[in-house]
């Protein structure tokens, strides 16, 4: 066995001197360094803190100021015909000592002593569960806007059992958040405050705490999941996914960090099942506690609203437009006049930044519009003709976006004949009868057109922002871009009052 090692051992010492030798001793040797070993760097390790944990301490602090909310919504009967005339009972004809007759009679009929004479139906009650928090020591508590929803009464139970009436101050449906007040006089409501949820990281700790399925308080623990989902809910998505037991009757409920602060409010989960699968979304403290400082204040949110389109600036479009990121928010603007048209922002522009903040991308643009109030004057960064430019937009009202973004109805189109062909495309086009734009009638299903997602009905409205009405505009502008160097090229497509853009390579046509 010593004899075995020997050689191992000196091996060994060989591959350290080699090593610490290095490649210029190599050099100068004249030959190579043999069996020498990779230099790797050490691994990832962390040294964990040696400490008993729990979570008993904050769930004893905050849960005094966790509620279950009650809510009751009157329904309408259903053999109300909807003028608030009732409908005829089909049974009511049957013969009084008929054995069906139980069955059918509605209280307050004849030969029921005791009750109402029948008449017109009292409204049914349904009642929904959610949870919420107080957030201040006089009663004001907040909860989801889908948890009060279409209510007409509003209880809040509290740990101990006790309840309260409270009533409702001011919705969001675009955060679903909502804040109620209780009125309890002579008492003082324990209340929790938020939390930084900019400081929050992937893999923190969480506690949840509401009243699942009706249950009452229920605690659960987790960690941050992810940071900034989108989960197709509105324009100002930026949800905390946890892993936190969620299910329905959390919603309204909060999550606290190990300091007891509210850095999330529990308002979707997603699951097959409907149960907790493991997967919930909150919304940040940091939104959160803007909208319902707006809410207690005026009892509504009032946003700035700037009247775009927009859609994510892609490799292909940062390509086509000359940006050297793909990042900002391409605009279309609509028919109408808006703020955004009124200081000179035009179809095509790429927004980059908003009073100095940089925009990565649509939601991120909708946010920093959102947060300032209606009449504010902003600064705007974009992208036009390969170079910047800063425009100062007065935002308008957001309340009036559906009045504002009305647009005027399309007709249907007839597809004229004699069509030109875009063949390097596989496109098929004609001019639009309005003469604005030329029309796709139709597209070769394996092209690059057709997989960027050019579509047949699509109208070409321009080509790197050139107006276009018949296919020799098309293959111009095409042309243009190739001499300038660029690699594709940024069409700007109509369907119906729908504007998109998409970048088409150059190369490939």
């Amino acid at each position: 066995m010593q004899q075995q090692n020997q050689p191992r051992t000196k091996r060994s010492r060989l591959v350290a001197g080699a090593l610490a030798a290095g490649v210029a001793g190599a050099a100068l040797a004249g030959g190579m360094v043999s069996n020498t070993l990779p230099v790797f760097a050490e691994p990832v390790r962390v040294e964990a803190p040696q400490q008993n944990f729990g979570f008993a301490d904050v769930v004893a602090k905050v849960s005094p100021a966790v509620v279950s909310v009650r809510v009751d919504q009157d329904i309408a009967p259903a053999s109300d015909d909807g003028d608030g005339e009732q409908m005829q009972n089909p049974f009511d004809n049957l013969p009084r000592d008929h054995p069906l007759r139980r069955f059918f009679d509605i209280p307050g009929g004849p030969g029921m002593p005791g009750l109402q004479p029948r008449g017109r139906q009292a409204p049914r009650q349904a009642t929904g569960q959610g949870s919420g928090f107080f957030i201040s020591e006089d009663g004001y508590l907040v909860t989801n806007n889908h948890v009060v929803d279409g209510g007409s009464k509003y209880t809040v139970v509290m740990d101990d059992g006790t309840e309260y009436n409270a009533k409702l101050i001011g919705t969001d449906a675009r955060t679903d958040l909502a804040l109620l007040k209780v009125d309890a006089e002579d008492h003082k409501f324990t209340y929790v405050g938020w939390g930084d949820d900019s400081k929050v990281r992937v893999g923190d700790w969480v506690v949840a705490v509401g009243n699942p399925f009706g249950l009452g308080g229920t605690v659960t623990a987790g960690i941050i999941s992810a940071r900034g989902r989108d989960i197709g809910a509105g324009p100002y998505d930026d949800f905390l996914q946890i892993d936190a037991a969620v299910n329905r009757g959390n919603s309204g409920g909060p999550d606290f960090n190990l300091n007891g602060e509210v850095v999330g409010i529990n308002t979707a989960i997603f699951s097959p099942s409907g149960g907790n699968v493991g997967i919930a979304f909150a919304i940040p403290a940091s939104v959160a506690k803007d909208v319902i400082q707006s809410l207690k204040e005026n009892g509504s949110v009032e946003r700035g609203w700037l009247g775009v389109q927009i859609a994510p600036v892609t490799d292909d479009i940062a390509e086509a437009v000359g940006l050297a990121e793909a990042k900002g928010a391409i605009v279309t603007l609509p028919d109408n006049e808006t703020p955004a048209s009124k200081a000179g922002i035009k179809t095509g522009d790429v927004i980059t930044a908003v009073n100095g903040e940089t925009v990565e991308g649509p939601r991120e643009l909708a946010r920093l519009i959102g947060n300032d109030r209606p009449g504010t004057k902003v600064e705007v960064t974009l992208w036009r003709d390969n170079e910047a430019k800063t425009l100062d937009v007065t935002l308008g009202n957001l309340a009036s976006l559906d009045e504002a973004a009305s647009a005027n109805g399309q007709g249907s189109q007839r597809v004229p004949t004699n069509p030109s062909s875009l063949s390097g495309y596989g496109l098929t086009l004609t001019p639009s009868e309005d003469g604005n734009g030329v029309v796709v009638t139709d597209i070769d299903p394996d092209s690059t057109a057709a997989e960027k997602g050019l579509q047949a009905g699509d109208v070409i409205v321009s080509v790197n922002g050139r107006a276009v009405t018949n296919r020799s505009d098309v293959s111009q502008a095409l042309a243009d871009a190739a001499k300038s160097g660029r690699k594709a090229a940024l069409f700007q497509l109509r369907q119906g009052d729908q504007n998109r853009f998409v970048a088409l390579p150059l190369s490939k046509g």
